[in-house]
């Protein structure tokens, strides 16, 4: 059984179990949060297409930790004009794992 759900305005595919880094969810660590946005479950062959979520689907998952991601650096410049800016970016991220599916 997996589903495929959004948050963060990213699509992921989930099986009870996984563990995934997901754009940073309130909470603490050890709470349990549900992500309602499911846009497909396949459950053992038979697969149901949200329009466009599926009704009455959630996905049940335990935040495991609230992390940072690797740093990014960020260069931009124009050349022959002297301009250079340098700045870095660091993501927050929830370490999550996924409990249930319930359709």
């Amino acid at each position: 059984m997996y589903a495929i759900v959004e948050t963060g305005g990213k699509q992921y595919r989930v099986e009870p179990g996984a563990i995934l880094s997901l754009e940073r969810l309130p909470g603490e660590a050890g709470s349990r949060i549900e992500l309602d946005r499911v846009l497909l479950v396949s459950n053992d062959g038979q697969v149901q297409v949200g329009h466009p979520t599926v009704a009455g689907a959630r996905v049940v998952s335990e935040i495991l930790a609230q992390i940072r991601g690797n740093k990014i650096d960020v260069f931009k410049f124009k050349k022959r004009k002297k301009y250079r800016r340098k700045t870095g970016h660091r993501q927050e991220l929830t370490r999550v794992r996924i409990a249930e599916i319930v359709v």
